[in-house]
């Protein structure tokens, strides 16, 4: 498996940050949000991502930066989940939206179950078989 996160696959398009914003749609799991919208993405690439953390919550770029990191590594860790199962290609933005400080095992968990709620909002007809 390839973990890797490299400059082509990282979301800096300001027309598509804000087709995000304008057209796309979202999906929660406290306390992320995942901002997606699909459609050509300029390349090859199958995904973009980018991170955000906000102000409002964080307000010392020291903070908004470890939090940054820590949804980068963990999207690193779980990309596979989306590649193999999406079709078409995605933009898409993930949000760390507290106060509350979670510990990365914490955001981990979180962000497998966000993009397994994404999966399923996108592929309703391909759901996992329970065994």
């Amino acid at each position: 498996m390839n973990f890797n996160y490299p400059k082509n696959e990282k979301l800096k398009s300001k027309i598509t940050i804000g087709l995000l914003f304008s057209e796309g749609k979202s999906v929660s799991k406290y306390p992320l949000r995942l901002v997606y919208h699909s459609g050509a993405l300029g390349d090859e690439q199958q995904l973009k991502v980018g991170v955000s953390v906000s102000k409002k919550y964080f307000k010392k770029a020291v903070d908004r930066n470890y939090f940054k990191r820590v949804l980068r590594e963990t999207y690193r860790l779980n990309q596979h989940l989306l590649k193999d199962h999406l079709n078409q290609p995605y933009a898409l933005m993930l949000f760390y939206q507290s106060k509350d400080r979670l510990s990365f095992e914490e955001i981990n968990t979180k962000t497998v179950q966000l993009f397994e709620k994404f999966l399923a909002q996108v592929n309703p007809a391909t759901k996992e078989d329970p065994k």
